[in-house]
């Protein structure tokens, strides 16, 4: 609530107040507001002396009603500041089809027949002896709030009511302290969490919290209304600030006053929103136990993946929320509305264009999930990337790979290239790793594929069932090209496996002297191209561990 207008506002008062004097100046006392015709009135004006309302008058050809009214005002303000001017002296006499109201040879206004119309009077005889009291009265009142008398009482009066303020901040300070600290005591003994059957509604920690925030809101609006009364009393007090003290008042009654009718009328529609909230807030909390039970595997339906739950529960909540806002539509406050319905096409309008790749991730996403192409755990190949599927979110699916690195894929992508997940089908039967080798033709084929399993049988992390096995790919111009297939457990130790493979095929066909020709060669060389086992561990290679694995 603002006590006092603003600088802008003290401004524009000031340029008015500047400007009306002019106007008054501009024109003699004496002069008439002009004859009224005798037709109906155009508008009409309060005549406003310090701030109460005197009568109305309606405008004329000449001078429009707000102008009249103000030249009306003037004249009477300036009669009632002038000490030697008597208000008994005010009468009415005709002057030809208006009434006129004099001060003795000063003419204060010519009232018609269209101002009597406008406070329901037939003529303007029967109103001007009315008017003519009125500004009798009103003279009396604007002499009387300026005597030093009664400004001496309005000082004392405001002072008292500052003092009141003062002393009622102070106590309502006090009160905060008492309150809040009784209310601590209490919420830590005696609130606990609100059930009903063993489901959990409300934690201590939010109904303490909102029990908090709901003091604290009672105690700013007692100090609110505490300034509004201070400063109500302390303003009317003065001939000057009593507009200020009155439309202080309409600031607060009026919007109030609209509140209340519009929540009146708000009503059915509001009750009918909070019955549905209620309902949806219920039915959103089973949803969330059912799901939660299923991913955890405590129901369980046939078809149904457990990793399933929480997508399928947020695609539910999703749906129920925005079926509620559309049955909630038509209740909410202002609906109809034109500038409600402008913000709700120009929200629309802004979704549309903006969520076109939000959409399709979302998509992607839930039919990633849904067709089981990988799971959290998996180690999967997405174009140049490998790693272990560490997040599967709406929008994004996060990876891990081998170098520690975090790759973010849009779903999007995921949908629209090809997806290799090592881990499916490794769970079941394992994962084939393969690798190939080009060895010449003058060494017997049985030979190559006896060192090639041998090499298999040595490496860690290779399973003996099912067995290796050796595939001869082709036979090229220069070499014949072996691949050697193992099984592995774990696909997300395939690099390891992959190492120590090459590592032990080098070893084994360095033993038994075969030339690894891969990929090809021009012509023979004049010395094999082995490495002796005298050789192996030149420095700074070191020799085999105890355990018989080869260290670097």
């Amino acid at each position: 609530m603002q006590a006092f207008p603003g600088p802008t506002t003290l401004l524009r008062i000031a340029i008015g107040l500047v400007l009306g004097c002019a106007l008054l100046l501009a024109s003699p006392m004496h002069a008439a507001e002009g004859n009224p015709p005798r037709t109906a009135a155009r508008d009409a004006a309060p005549v406003v002396i310090d701030g109460s309302v005197l009568f109305r008058v309606a405008g004329t050809d000449a001078m429009p009603a707000t102008q009249r009214a103000r030249s009306i005002a003037g004249r009477i303000e300036a009669i009632a500041a002038d000490p030697k001017a008597d208000p008994s002296a005010l009468r009415t006499e005709a002057s030809g089809p208006y009434v006129a109201i004099m001060m003795g040879s000063q003419r204060l206004l010519l009232v018609a027949d269209e101002d009597a119309t406008l406070a329901d009077f037939d003529s303007a005889e029967s109103i001007a002896p009315i008017w003519a009291e009125r500004i009798r009265l009103a003279i009396g009142d604007y002499r009387a709030d300026r005597t030093p008398e009664a400004l001496r009482t309005g000082a004392i009066r405001a002072a008292l009511a500052t003092v009141g303020f003062a002393v009622g901040v102070w106590l309502l300070v006090r009160l905060r302290r008492i309150a809040t600290g009784w209310l601590d005591r209490r919420l830590a003994t005696q609130v606990t969490d609100l059930e009903v059957q063993g489901l959990p509604i409300l934690h201590a920690e939010q109904i303490s919290r909102t029990v908090r925030v709901a003091l604290r809101t009672v105690w700013a609006l007692a100090v609110v209304l505490l300034a509004f009364v201070w400063l109500d009393l302390a303003l009317s007090r003065f001939v000057w600030t009593r507009p200020f003290a009155e439309g202080l008042v309409a600031l607060v009654l009026e919007p109030l006053e609209r509140m209340g009718a519009s929540a009146v009328d708000a009503l059915p529609g509001l009750a009918f929103i909070a019955v549905l909230a209620v309902v949806v807030w219920w039915l959103l909390r089973i949803g969330a136990l059912v799901f939660d039970a299923l991913g955890n595997g405590a129901i369980q339906v046939a078809g149904f993946e457990p990793e399933w739950a929480q997508p399928t529960f947020r695609i539910v909540r999703t749906m129920v929320l925005l079926f509620a806002i559309v049955v909630a539509y038509p209740y909410l406050p202002g609906s109809s509305s034109d500038a409600f319905k402008g913000v709700s096409v120009f929200v629309g309008l802004l979704l549309s264009l903006g969520a076109a790749s939000m959409v399709g991730n979302l998509i992607a996403g839930y039919t990633m999930i849904y067709r089981r192409a990988f799971r959290v755990g998996d180690r999967i190949r997405v174009a140049d990337h490998v790693g272990d599927v560490t997040q599967i979110r709406a929008m994004v699916t996060h990876l891990r790979t081998v170098k520690n690195e975090e790759v973010v894929v849009p779903n999007s992508r995921l949908l629209g290239e090809s997806v290799v997940n090592y881990s499916t089908l490794a769970r079941q039967a394992g994962l084939i790793l393969h690798t190939t080798v080009g060895i010449g033709y003058e060494t017997p084929w049985r030979q190559v594929e006896a060192m090639l399993l041998l090499a298999a049988g040595r490496t860690p992390g290779v399973l003996a069932e099912p067995p290796p096995f050796v595939l001869q790919t082709s036979l090229g111009d220069f070499c014949i090209v072996y691949e050697l297939n193992v099984h592995v457990a774990d696909p997300r130790g395939m690099d390891r496996v992959y190492s120590d493979l090459h590592r032990h095929i080098l070893d084994v066909f360095n033993e038994h002297g075969v030339a690894i020709m891969t990929p090809a060669y021009v012509a023979d060389p004049a010395d094999a191209k082995l490495v002796p086992p005298a050789r192996w561990y030149e420095p700074p290679a070191r020799r085999p561990a105890a355990d018989g694995q080869r260290t670097a």
